[in-house]
């Protein structure tokens, strides 16, 4: 049985349209300026859109060396609405052995001219879900999620 308090979720209106906020996800150029608060700079390994797919990202912090980060796979991809992937799978189904199994389900909705955002982030367990907030899920997701609006909004007129 499914357990709600296993989930954490994130959301946010952006004032851009859903196909905006897509393209943010989807071309590496946009991508690895948002994904991971800043100053720590993104190289987006593998974002191979598609059921499947390759998700791997790595970080460096300012005058260090790249550095894992997530390593998974992509579940689902409906183009402008939803993409879900997994830290519990890598490239092509194979298992993975993440510091943190999660599935995130990330969703676009067209909303008032803009899209709302969400992230609702599934965990195995409720002390899982409680360790990774307890690590910042809120501000570092709240943080990327913040750069990916300024990155969308600064490219012109919803």
């Amino acid at each position: 049985m499914h357990d709600d308090r296993a989930d954490l979720t994130i959301s946010r209106f952006i004032k851009a349209p859903p196909a905006r906020v897509w393209e943010a996800w989807t071309q590496r150029e946009h991508f690895e300026r948002w994904w991971i608060p800043e100053p720590i700079e993104c190289r987006a390994i593998k974002l191979d859109l598609r059921p499947g797919g390759g998700f791997e990202t790595r970080m460096r912090q300012p005058g260090g060396d790249f550095e894992p980060h997530v390593a998974g796979c992509f579940l689902d991809i409906v183009p402008e609405e939803r993409l879900v992937f997994s830290t519990a799978l890598t490239e092509d189904w194979r298992p993975g052995t993440p510091w943190l199994a999660l599935t995130a389900v990330i969703t676009m909705a067209a909303r008032d001219g803009g899209t709302l955002y969400a992230a609702r982030v599934l965990h195995r367990t409720p002390e899982e879900a409680r360790k990774h907030d307890d690590m910042g899920f809120h501000d570092g997701w709240g943080t990327a999620l913040a750069q990916l609006a300024r990155l969308v909004e600064a490219r012109g007129e919803a």
